[in-house]
């Protein structure tokens, strides 16, 4: 995988995971009333957001699955990893992005309603509270996915590539069955022409 496809895919699932956070955030903030909090007012798109996300998150992880496994049944073999990027490097980026999103999104939300802004450290605290779990969770996926993906594609275009190389099986069958059919024909004709091929019958009554 390309530098700007591994940029992509981690940009994306930062995205995705802030919005899975927000909703550990406000779940931890406000307990049984965060449902509530969360469809009304400013926040009357959220749960309709959070649905798609984590649609959006099995998907990728049900294709990504799907693919090692059709990797291993083409190849006949485990799929090996390719090299990984570090944990803590890429737990760093994917926390830093999802908090800027979850500080992002509740000051356009409280613009939005009317209401007054979060203080920093409030925003940060709970930030962290909601985002840090979902980004450890997401850089373990994202290694080990990205890891096993990037060798399973490699690996079912190799048996592709197999496929289209390998003979016609219609042709080889064919050329493998002329031989010992004509070779069959032969022995038969050769076997009728040596039981004609006998002592006339004359002497067979001589003989009496």
């Amino acid at each position: 995988m390309s530098g700007s496809r591994k940029a992509v895919a981690v940009v994306g699932l930062a995205l995705v995971g802030s919005q899975a956070g927000h909703l550990l955030a406000y779940q931890m903030r406000f307990g049984a009333a965060a449902q509530q909090v969360q469809s009304t007012g400013a926040h009357s798109y959220f749960p309709l957001l959070v649905k798609t996300t984590l649609g959006a998150i099995a998907a990728a992880v049900l294709a990504g699955l799907l693919l090692v496994g059709l990797a291993r049944v083409l190849g006949g073999r485990r799929v090996r990893p390719v090299s990984r990027p570090s944990f803590v490097g890429l737990l760093a980026v994917l926390f830093t992005i999802q908090l800027a999103v979850f500080a992002g999104q509740e000051v356009v939300e409280a613009l939005i309603a009317g209401s007054p802004v979060g203080s920093a450290p409030d925003l940060l605290l709970w930030g962290a509270l909601g985002q840090l779990p979902v980004a450890v969770i997401a850089t373990l996926a994202l290694r080990w996915l990205g890891a096993h993906v990037e060798s399973a594609v490699g690996s079912i275009r190799d048996a592709v590539a197999a496929l289209r190389a390998a003979p016609l099986p219609a042709l080889t069958a064919r050329a493998a069955y002329a031989t010992p059919d004509r070779a069959l024909l032969m022995s038969r004709v050769a076997g009728t022409s040596l039981a004609k091929r006998g002592p006339p019958s004359s002497l067979h009554i001589s003989t009496h």
